[in-house]
């Protein structure tokens, strides 16, 4: 036992680990259901199979599904009379837990419990609630979210699909106009799905109403496909084969007037349309807005199946050797820098987003559980949603990547969980928002909130905002320049030290601040150079999508560190908070070591800064690889679940 763990056992229970302490800290609010999660997944029966037929892995993940449902994993955020307990928060943990095994069945998870749950939950009322509910709960009435048109990808407030109320009948006759309305790549609706939330244009007396959900029949309780309903298979995928994902054409189907999901808007029999919210935007970004937990639990999944490669790897990385002294034994892969580079900053990375997540769940739960929840909160968490979903869907991406090329030709190995890995988590960049569309959304919302910032200052509050940036420039262009390298020169040589826990964490966020800050107002100057000049308001966003994309990829780094920061600031053991601040400044460091050449652009830093930077991430990848064993296994991954040869437990 090191010294290091000597201290953290007489800080706590001498009976704990530093891997049990930190897991704790990691689980959180939630740790209950993360471990009722392993408890249950460590069961034979989730242990990932390779190779499976795409039949018999849609069979097989269903199968998962029903059984994750018996044992109440699935339906924690369930009303309490329907199956659940509301716990919001704690539904997105239990989704998290399924993330590590087959993702074909976390995702027809996510789907049924989720997002049909959250759609008949929020957008239906009473009636819908006492028909549907108990059968979702226990996937007895499995269901599909019929949204996404071929013609259309995410521009939803564009859907072309109709449901045309018939005040003669009282029904409302949902149509497919032409192809490009084709609802497409839809899961759940292949094979397995019976009712379907069909998103369309509410057309009441030649009057459009926008889109609007109604719960529609796909199939009766024998599978047969519902008349005037024609449903297609999307055969196999690059990945997620066991989800079963089809294309639905709808052909003058007549459902009731109660098939409406009617909260927020109601069509009487007489064909009278009323909704409490008057403006038909906001009308309808409220109804979608309850479909954002899907983005919620892609964030978590993304991170999970990038804990899940790094564990491989890092444990093929501590036991593999390759080269060395000549005569010598063979070093360790982990022991190279060039191993550590590619694995510990990305590891570091997981650590950041995972308490980043931690953040957007607190606030998931609150956006849904207070009744007087604010606007502008729900405007910031609906952004902060967006912005890591793509952060973690895209780390993803990379990570499982360079865990699979860190484990060379073994880690090509199907048993070794790359290939499944990379191949189901590839779709996250796209599902629930396409993330180059989702990072102008996180832009705009910053330029609202800047707006908003900039609407509220009086005349001379405008004139020091004017001032603020006039200095901003003159920092970039004039001899004030030379005084901030000399600032910047003095703190390269504090990184030059050998003790990295002089690192300044003030300093680390308040470089990625200013850089966003800066961008907000590069943009908006920006675009309003081109209104003044007369360009419509779309027309110069167009133009400036490409800085839109910069600015929100700059706020989403600097959230996801200051997440990481707040985060230990609450840890209270100091041993496993020194090894937190190490992984946080190795982010922190790689985030702005990634992006120097911007900061040596605008004169935030010199170049033996920028150099010295370099040296500190290669020291502290030094650092962390001693403890990088302790940090994957920290993730609390049950065994079953990894599943590769090349990566045993340790002994």
């Amino acid at each position: 036992m090191s010294a290091k763990e000597e201290t953290v056992l007489g800080t706590f229970d001498p009976g704990v680990s530093k891997v049990e302490l930190l897991r704790r800290f990691r689980d959180g609010e939630h740790a209950d259901m993360r471990d009722h999660g392993r408890a249950i997944l460590s069961r034979p029966e989730f242990s990932p199979v390779t190779g499976l037929p795409m039949e018999q892995h849609r069979a097989r993940a269903l199968a998962q599904a029903k059984a994750l449902a018996e044992k109440g994993l699935t339906t924690v955020s369930f009303p309490e009379g329907y199956g659940g307990s509301h716990d919001v928060g704690g539904s997105i943990a239990a989704f998290e837990m399924i993330a590590y095994g087959d993702l074909s069945t976390w995702v027809k998870c996510g789907v049924h419990f989720g997002l049909v749950r959250g759609a008949i939950l929020y957008l239906g009322t009473e009636k819908h609630h006492e028909r549907y509910l108990r059968g979702i709960a226990t996937i007895e009435l499995p269901g599909c979210i019929v949204m996404t048109e071929a013609g259309h990808g995410s521009n939803v407030q564009g859907l072309r699909t109709t449901a045309t109320y018939d005040v003669a009948t009282g029904e409302f006759v949902i149509d497919t106009p032409d192809p490009s309305a084709t609802k497409d790549f839809i899961g759940n609706s292949a094979r397995d799905g019976r009712i379907g939330i069909v998103f369309a244009r509410l057309i009441v007396g030649d009057v459009d109403h926008g889109v609007h959900a109604l719960a529609v029949e796909l199939r009766d309780q024998h599978g047969q496909v519902t008349e005037g309903i024609t449903i297609e298979d999307c055969g196999e995928k690059l990945g997620l084969n066991g989800v079963d994902n089809g294309r639905i054409t709808f052909d003058r189907l007549r459902v009731p007037r109660d098939a409406l999901l009617d909260r927020y808007a109601q069509v009487s029999p007489d064909g009278e349309y009323t909704s409490a919210i008057e403006n038909p935007n906001q009308r309808f970004f409220t109804m979608i807005g309850i479909l954002i937990n899907g983005r919620v639990s892609i964030t978590g999944a993304g991170i999970r199946a990038s804990e899940s490669a790094l564990t491989i790897a890092v444990r093929y990385g501590l036991a593999r050797r390759q080269f060395g002294r000549p005569g010598g034994e063979e070093e360790l892969l982990l022991d190279y820098i060039t191993h550590q580079r590619r694995l510990l900053p990305a590891l570091a990375g997981s650590y950041a987003l995972h308490f980043a997540q931690e953040a957007l769940v607190a606030e998931f739960h609150r956006a849904f559980t207070e009744a007087d929840y604010p606007e502008a909160d729900r405007r910031r968490f609906e952004t902060l949603a967006a912005g890591l979903k793509v952060a973690a869907s895209w780390h993803a991406g990379a990570t499982i990547q360079a865990c699979r090329e860190c484990c060379g030709g073994a880690g090509y190995i199907a048993a070794n969980r790359f290939a499944a890995l990379k191949a189901d988590t590839d779709p996250f960049t796209t599902f629930e928002g396409d993330n180059t569309v989702l990072l102008q959304l996180v832009a705009k919302s910053l330029l609202t909130g800047y707006k908003d910032q900039f609407g509220e200052l009086d005349p001379l509050g405008m004139v020091a905002f004017a001032a603020g940036q006039l200095y901003e420039t003159l920092m970039e262009r004039t001899a004030v320049r030379a005084f901030v390298g000399r600032v910047v020169d003095e703190l390269a040589t504090t990184i030059r030290d050998e003790d990295v826990d002089r690192l300044d964490r003030a300093y680390q966020l308040g470089l990625l601040r200013w850089r966003e800050e800066h961008q907000t107002a590069a943009l908006a100057r920006r675009l309003k150079r081109g209104v003044d000049g007369g360009s419509d308001p779309y027309g110069v966003f167009t133009d400036c999508q490409d800085q839109a994309v910069i600015l929100a990829k700059a706020h989403i780094d600097r959230v996801v560190l200051e997440a990481f920061d707040v985060a230990i600031a609450r840890c209270e053991d100091e041993a496993v908070k020194d090894t937190l601040n190490r992984l946080c400044d190795l982010h922190a460091l790689h985030t702005i070591e990634r992006d120097r050449a911007w900061f040596l652009e605008h004169g935030r830093m010199s170049a033996p800064r920028a150099k010295a930077i370099t040296r500190a991430v290669n020291r502290l990848c030094r650092q962390v690889r001693e403890d990088a064993g302790m940090l994957v296994e920290a993730f609390g991954i049950p065994e079953n679940l990894l599943g590769a040869p090349i990566a045993p437990a340790p002994s």
